[in-house]
């Protein structure tokens, strides 16, 4: 997510005619096309306008917000609504817990306080079961610091101890209780037994087919069973069950030295392909901890890079692990019941030409039984996808002894197909995509949409070119993916997939937005969380729209049915270098909740570029609330 901004100037390849031209072809679909318009090719395509097969969608009456510049630091929202910040980094949860003072801080505070640059937001219901939508619990994921934002007088190049352990407390989870008050507004509860923060310290269970593998044992922990802490934690998923998913992404870029380690040990490869760097880190981490130095500890780094189960109902719960849905830079796990009862969870890798992915478990959920399915995740099959040209594609199975994925590759168990979940995906010939980043089924239409963020290094020398499902060189703007599973099955091994969006600027004659008129649609570029409202719109955050498109990020929605199919509308407008993540709605849709992360990236302690929210001081990452003067659905 955050970490991957693509700034490079966009230089298409083929043009979008050209490449839907050659998709056609292999479709047997030119005959008699020769001068159609590139709307009526993507209709033949199957890239339709309208569904005509689908319920119709209640229109979305608010007036479209006017983009905002990169420089501008205030939210905006339309008219009738309001936004109000909910709780901010630092804030104390418990009454213990001091009041957040930037030049008194320590690990033990923040490890009491609301941790830094919110990512994922669930709200879940409470009490459990139940379907209440003014009071529950906000599960928050914390996927980095911004150290010279956090700190005065930071030095990038010898932080502190204290420092660095901060930063630790400052990663990982935050859950909290929210209420919402007779007069609308929404209010954190402090000092609630539901309120808990899990960090880059916290003990956390390994559980699966990795567990007590060769490569997870430390000095540490010999038994490759139990782990300090959860990093990077990016975008996730609830669960049926009342547990949610939190991805370790960027988890490569806390540990350093590798070149220190012998080439010939069979680990680095392995280290290498996952991006982990060859001297020191930017955050110098390992300065202080061993275990995030490789040429000391050179097994904690395959610790990392997995899905974590947590239980926000249950404080004593202890954090889990769970390996058998792979090891990768996990953008969420969001997740389907299958007709047979079988869970699936949808889940991408968030780097440029990595690999969209998805988990079917052995076992079938239990609705009668929350505890029942806790370790249902614990045993399945991990599915990587193939898109074909002619807009079909297939799910392959990441099964050792099957195909490549045999002792003669390097493989010797279905573990060592999971610790090393990219190299088994290459050998399978999985499409390569531009930043797979959240990855969600619609609950009204049961089709998937799979946001990729961007890749500016497709097409570019030595790099892969374009193909139908990545269809632009040069790609800043991104797209996102309508996919439909056969006979609507999530479990599902074969699919149909079609193009909803290319986006960016729509004078840009490269975009596309599902074939409606472009002249009316907002502007949008770089697609990362997605959700749905009731009626079955997508909600599109963005990350990386200043560098796409001069704009800053914000809150989209587009009908994916119907006459409005592809019309893209603005609802909100971030603050100067922020991105927006979450995003979530209440069950009765009349409060959507806005995580803003690292708000004034780009700026520093002593020179900051926003002053949000507070405006006094440094800017500091939040989640805010919007909802509507008088109560309505948000968006109706």
């Amino acid at each position: 997510m955050s970490q991957q901004h693509e700034n490079k100037t966009l230089s298409l390849g083929e043009t979008i005619e050209e490449i839907m031209n050659r998709r056609m072809s292999r479709r047997d679909l030119l005959k008699g096309a020769v001068g159609v318009t590139s709307a009526a090719m993507l209709g033949a395509l199957g890239l339709r306008a309208t569904n005509a097969a689908a319920a119709p969608t209640p229109a979305l009456r608010f007036a479209s917000v006017t983009p905002t510049a990169p420089t501008f630091d205030d939210v905006v929202v339309p008219e009738g609504y309001y936004a109000r910040t909910l709780i901010r980094w630092g804030e104390p949860l418990t009454t213990s817990a001091p009041t957040h003072n930037v030049w008194e801080q320590t690990p033990q505070a923040q490890a009491e306080q609301f941790g830094y640059n919110c990512d994922f937001v669930g709200f879940l219901p409470l009490p459990f079961g139940s379907n209440v939508s003014d009071h529950g619990l906000l599960f928050v994921s914390h996927e980095y610091t911004n150290p010279e934002l956090m700190f005065p007088n930071y030095d990038f190049n010898a932080p502190t101890r204290n420092q660095v352990d901060i930063e630790l407390a400052a990663h990982g989870v935050s859950v909290v209780e929210v209420r919402r008050a007779y007069d609308g507004t929404w209010n954190y509860v402090r000092n609630s037994q539901y309120n808990r923060r899990i960090t880059g310290e916290t003990p956390i269970r390994i559980s699966g087919p990795v567990a007590g593998h060769e490569w997870l044992k430390t000095s540490e922990d010999p038994t490759g069973t139990l782990v300090r802490g959860t990093l990077n934690n990016c975008a996730g998923g609830k669960t049926p069950w009342g547990t949610v998913l939190t991805a370790e992404e960027n988890f490569h870029q806390y540990f350093g030295n590798l070149s220190k380690l012998s080439s010939s040990d069979p680990r680095v490869a392995v280290h290498k392909r996952y991006g982990v760097p060859a001297e020191t880190t930017e955050l110098h981490w390992e300065a202080f901890h061993a275990r995030f130095d490789v040429s000391q500890e050179p097994n904690e780094v395959f610790r990392f890079g997995w899905m974590v189960e947590i239980d926000p109902y249950d404080p004593t719960f202890t954090p889990v692990k769970r390996t058998a849905l792979g090891r990768f830079r996990h953008e969420a796990a969001t997740i389907g019941i299958a007709k047979n009862g079988q869970v699936v969870a949808y889940s991408g890798d968030d780097q440029q030409f990595e690999y969209v992915y998805k988990f079917i478990t052995k076992g079938t959920y239990n609705a009668k039984d929350r505890k029942a399915n806790f370790g249902i995740l614990d045993e399945g099959t991990l599915y990587v996808a193939k898109f074909n040209d002619d807009g079909s594609g297939v799910w392959m199975p990441l099964v050792y002894g099957q195909g490549p994925l045999t002792a003669a590759n390097g493989f010797t168990s279905q573990a060592d197909v999971l610790i090393n979940t990219r190299k088994a995906a290459d050998l399978l010939g999985a499409t390569k995509m531009d930043r797979p980043e959240d990855i969600e089924p619609n609950p009204v239409n049961k089709k998937i949409y799979i946001a990729l963020t961007n890749n500016s290094a497709r097409g570019t020398e030595g790099k892969p070119g374009v193909d139908a499902a990545n269809p632009r060189a040069k790609n800043r703007t991104g797209q996102v993916i309508e996919l439909t599973e056969a006979g609507d099955d999530y479990a599902s091994l074969t699919f149909k997939w079609e193009l909803l969006l290319l986006c960016g600027l729509p004078s840009d004659e490269s975009t596309y937005f599902a074939g409606y008129d472009k002249s009316k649609v907002s502007p949008i570029a770089c697609p990362d969380n997605v959700m749905f409202d009731n009626a079955g719109n997508l909600w599109i955050a963005t990350d990386g729209a200043a560098n796409g498109i001069k704009y800053n990020d914000g809150l989209f929605v587009v009908p994916v049915s119907g006459k409005e199919r592809g019309h893209v509308q603005q609802f909100f407008s971030s603050v100067a270098g922020s991105e927006v993540c979450g995003p979530e709605l209440t069950p009765d849709n009349r409060t959507v909740f806005l995580a803003i992360q690292h708000p004034g990236e780009g700026g520093t302690f002593e020179s900051p570029v926003s002053t949000w929210p507070d405006r006094v001081g440094l800017p500091r990452p939040s989640v805010l609330t919007i909802q509507a003067f008088d109560s309505r659905v948000i968006g109706s």
